[in-house]
């Protein structure tokens, strides 16, 4: 028996709503209101997760920056690595949570701590994140549950009003609103096609979709 879930190709919206469902969930339960900057850990505990910053060791594989223990609830973040401080932190725990609620098969863990009971121990291996850069597969979907939900669309659309996000200061004031690095959040709103930035560029331009939502003012 797995505690994970087949592979599956999931889609940027349904990954978006299954972030943002979490978010409408905590506003609707007393003191778990999400708030800006967004405490990730405490998504983690809305979840019923723990986290915890803890040494993990090396493997032969390199350093690991995270890791889930799925029978124990239990997300490690390494605290030997400083640049998971700060911005980076904060999306490495929802990074993880991405994991837990896309890629951790619940109902497999409710067998196995039933077999345990009875005595029957079953060894369940961790779920080992090691770099952003490793983003195929389930690490790219984990990531862009992460951003989702850091920085849900909704807010960004009250965030972008009175803003211009074609001037950097915007940009970084935004970021540090939203509790995340600016390359996030530069990511995200691309994403969106709220803005352009070509490569090697400094020179933000506005997306399509922000072109397009005001000529549809312009008309209206």
């Amino acid at each position: 028996m797995s505690i994970f879930k087949p592979f599956r190709f999931i889609s940027k919206p349904e990954i978006e709503a299954k972030a943002t469902e979490i978010l409408v969930l905590m506003e609707e339960t007393p003191n778990y209101v999400p708030k800006l900057p967004l405490d990730a850990s405490r998504v983690a505990e809305f979840l019923g997760l723990d986290v915890v910053w803890d040494s993990i060791p090396a493997d032969e594989e390199g350093a690991i920056a995270a890791r889930i223990l799925p029978l124990e609830r239990l997300i490690e973040i390494n605290e030997n690595i400083p640049q998971l401080q700060g911005g980076f932190g904060e999306s490495t725990i929802a990074h993880e949570i991405g994991h837990w609620v896309l890629h951790i098969d619940k109902n497999a863990i409710k067998r196995f701590l039933r077999l345990e009971k009875k005595g029957v121990k079953i060894k369940v291996d961790p779920l080992l994140c090691r770099s952003a850069e490793n983003l195929a597969g389930i690490e790219w979907q984990a990531q862009y549950f992460a951003s989702c939900l850091l920085m849900p669309q909704y807010q960004l659309t009250e965030l972008k009003k009175g803003c211009d996000l074609t001037q950097w200061r915007d940009l970084y004031a935004m970021a540090e609103e939203l509790g995340v690095t600016i390359s996030n959040l530069i990511h995200r709103l691309k994403d969106l096609g709220w803005i352009y930035l070509s490569e090697g560029s400094k020179n933000l331009e506005l997306g399509e979709a922000i072109s397009r939502e005001k000529n549809q003012v312009l008309v209206s």
